[in-house]
């Protein structure tokens, strides 16, 4: 259960901040609703309670996993290990967009290393340079939060383990 005021990650969105829990009715049926504010654009969310699990609403990660995301960044494969035997950008986009949407923060590191290496061997796509930027943006946001850091301070880092 979230409370008023923390931070959590809600797939769809990014890092949210709980603006309060309140029950409200909507179409004849009353529910309590997690009310969050998406800290990317303002937008304000209402998520059942009883269906945050469903929808992947989950905690920022600890300062501790931190160091787990920059050793996925900084690994260092000869090439970008192709998808599904290799296949073409569109189906590469899905995959990759399927992890973001995930809202798991391992699989976005992983997504992010990927489309980088990708990048040092061929054009990326419009929709790959697309996706590389919503990784790379989700990580800088969840990163800052978990470490109480600036986010310029955490994207130094990142492009640091990125470029090895």
């Amino acid at each position: 259960m979230f409370k008023t005021g923390n931070m959590a990650v809600y797939p769809a969105h990014g890092v949210v901040k709980v603006q309060g829990v309140e029950m409200r009715e909507i179409c004849g049926t009353r529910r309590r609703y997690y009310i969050l504010k998406v800290l990317d654009n303002d937008v304000i969310v209402m998520v059942p309670t009883d269906n945050a699990d469903t929808v992947g609403l989950r905690p920022v990660i600890r300062k501790t996993e931190v160091k787990k995301i920059y050793t996925i960044l900084k690994s260092n494969p000869p090439h970008v290990a192709p998808i599904n035997g290799g296949q073409s950008w569109n189906k590469r986009y899905r995959e990759y967009a399927d992890k973001l949407k995930s809202g798991n923060i391992f699989d976005i590191a992983e997504v992010l290393k990927q489309i980088h290496l990708l990048k040092s061997e061929k054009e990326l796509s419009f929709g790959e340079k697309r996706v590389l930027d919503q990784a790379r943006g989700l990580l800088i946001k969840e990163i800052s939060i978990a470490k109480d850091a600036k986010e310029e301070k955490v994207a130094t880092e990142i492009e640091k383990y990125l470029e090895g």
